[in-house]
């Protein structure tokens, strides 16, 4: 279903000067002048925009975890959300990670990839059972903190949480992907 983008990019013309702080702070912490996907309806909120921006940069490039298990993480975030844009992005950041095909592929399903690494099949089950139980077992924590350490298991949640407030703002804003993007999660939708 095609929906109207809800929030799409202000022109330069019509940003408040927090606005423009906001995308120039963005730029000079991405170092990039690329502004899309979540960070347009965030713009909304210049100053929400700053911060979850600045907390993104850890968590997607220095948090506790190789960035193959960040990119398991924040892809089961999308699928948990059935979030397009998010998935485009960081289905391909986790191949060039080194996720498996198959792995990605049985996310994009909603069904549990087989076969999965040990270190996988740690942060998967951690993820689903937060995702769909708000809680872990005793079992599955005992799995991810032996993989991770502390530091490791909070950077996980950590991921979910960030990568799932993106989500939402995207579901929210119908934030549209991109024409070189396709519709990988269309079996679920939102």
């Amino acid at each position: 279903m095609n929906q109207t983008d809800r929030m799409p990019p202000l022109s330069d013309a019509d940003m408040t000067t927090e606005q423009r702080q906001a995308v120039a702070a963005y730029a000079t912490t991405r170092k990039t002048a690329v502004f899309e996907g979540p960070f347009v309806p965030l713009l909304r909120s210049p100053e929400l925009l700053d911060h979850v921006q600045r907390v993104g940069e850890y968590l997607r490039y220095r948090n506790a975890l190789p960035r193959r298990l960040s990119e398991l993480a924040i892809l089961i975030a999308a699928r948990h959300w059935s979030q397009q844009f998010e998935w485009n992005i960081h289905a391909a950041d986790a191949a060039a990670a080194g996720l498996a095909d198959t792995v990605i592929a049985a996310i994009a399903e909603g069904r549990r990839p087989s076969p999965l690494d040990e270190d996988e099949a740690a942060v998967h089950d951690f993820c689903l059972e937060l995702l769909h139980n708000q809680s872990v077992s005793d079992a599955t924590y005992g799995r991810a903190l032996a993989l991770a350490g502390d530091q490791g298991v909070i950077d996980l949640v950590g991921l979910l949480g960030y990568y799932s407030l993106l989500a939402m703002v995207m579901n929210t804003a119908r934030t549209p992907i991109r024409d070189d993007m396709t519709s990988a999660l269309d079996r679920f939708p939102v």
